[in-house]
């Protein structure tokens, strides 16, 4: 048994979480640049907690600029064992509708400009996202929204956008009808391709605020309707995290998914060949295998 550390990334609109004892901002140093924010730590029902606002207090970075290996490395140095992601999106489906929530289970990647693993020349690994998510940790999720009143749909793929601007009528089309899209958002990737190197087991719940660009009755996306829709939803979100830790307890035992234990066999790159300045960035996030 390890002890449980719940970090929550928030997204737009939800920039701190309620109730946390001992609250304080923590400033973490981190070998992959400067996270998005502080950190604020503290406990909630006795689990100890770590929040860190996506895209800093006051959004001051976009859905590109975001500093994600950062935010997984500070968050991996706290000692945070399980991922909750909050994030804004779009929908693609008339039954997942505006101020809804979706616990997410796939994801298709179509960012291209953002720096995407821990490791490259001189440690190369390969990690498998074949499943993305923490089935355990979603199932709390669910659960935890449910509790709150909140209508949730357990499962949905997300396709991730660079951003910043919305898509096309033609792109929010074919991601619907040709590839079978169910949400549309700009930051969960690279995070959780980057929570899976650092052995964190991560969930996403994606918080719908509009349709996109899709629907005939909503037309083109509004910025006004969606910043009202987002202060419900930061509302639900806060909620639904006070929940988990009563559900999730302060002892972990082992991920039954493995989650974190994604690099037993995923460095490929020889000892002796390896880069020692690489290595000491991956101190946290790889240390349980490079130390071995």
């Amino acid at each position: 048994m390890t002890e449980t550390c719940i970090g929550v990334i928030g997204g737009s609109g939800v920039y701190d979480i309620d109730g946390i004892e001992d609250a304080a901002w923590t400033e973490v140093a981190s070998p992959w640049g400067t996270p998005s924010d502080a950190v604020l730590t503290g406990r909630l029902d006795g689990v100890k907690m770590a929040f860190l606002p996506r895209h800093g207090r006051g959004h001051v970075h976009s859905p590109s600029s975001v500093p994600y290996r950062a935010n997984i490395d500070a968050l991996k140095r706290l000692g945070v064992t399980d991922v909750i992601s909050v994030s804004a999106c779009g929908s693609f489906r008339e039954e997942m509708a505006p101020g809804e929530f979706v616990v997410i289970d796939q994801f298709i990647d179509r960012t291209f400009a953002r720096e995407k693993s821990f490791f490259g020349e001189g440690c190369a690994a390969h990690v498998s996202v074949a499943h993305p998510t923490c089935p355990r940790l979603g199932d709390a999720c669910f659960e935890a929204a449910t509790a709150e009143g909140i209508t949730v749909h357990r499962g949905g793929t997300y396709l991730a956008m660079e951003g910043p601007q919305f898509s096309t009528l033609a792109e929010s089309r074919m991601y619907r009808e040709v590839w079978g899209c169910d949400v549309i958002g700009m930051t969960n990737m690279p995070e959780a391709k980057l929570a899976r190197e650092a052995e964190l087991c991560y969930a996403s719940v994606a918080m719908i605020t509009d349709y996109d660009s899709w629907h005939e009755d909503h037309g083109a996306v509004d910025i006004t309707d969606i910043i009202r829709t987002l202060t419900g939803n930061a509302s639900k979100a806060k909620g639904l995290v006070s929940r988990l830790p009563k559900l999730l307890g302060p002892d972990r035992a082992p991920c039954p998914h493995g989650c974190d234990r994604a690099l037993e066999y995923a460095i490929l790159t020889a000892p002796e060949k390896r880069d020692p300045g690489l290595l000491s960035r991956l101190d946290a996030v790889a240390g349980r295998v490079l130390n071995a």
